[in-house]
């Protein structure tokens, strides 16, 4: 295969990545307001709860999409020191935000999780 066909292909699909990553976001969010609705609605004592894990679900998968497109989007350039370095920190944030909705959503540190879980 032609590597400028190759570099095109690996560009494409970091493109699908990053449109899927936005597309999970944005879905997300939508489904998420109707069932919070709904929720409120039926006078559900957790509609705000229920909101919140949801809209931080579809963040989470949607910033793992972006990562993604990111680290392959990385590829099809020349991997220089300065590109290197803000593929880490783009990663790096998103990390940290992921990290942070985990702890929004669960209420402790993601390596918590589990012993929480058997109380």
């Amino acid at each position: 295969m032609d590597s400028k066909i190759l570099l095109q292909v690996i560009d494409f699909t970091a493109q699908g990545l990053e449109f899927i990553g936005v597309a999970v976001i944005a879905i997300g969010f939508i489904y998420a307001g109707f069932r919070s609705l709904r929720h409120y609605r039926q006078k559900r004592p957790n509609a705000y709860d229920s909101l919140k894990v949801s809209i931080g679900k579809a963040l989470q998968l949607g910033l793992e999409f972006l990562i993604a497109a990111d680290i392959i989007s990385t590829v099809t350039v020349e991997p220089t020191r300065e590109k290197i370095v803000s593929l880490a920190l783009l990663i790096v944030v998103r990390t940290f935000l992921s990290w942070s909705i985990a702890v929004e959503i669960e209420g402790c540190w993601p390596w918590q999780v589990a012993s929480k879980r058997k109380d």
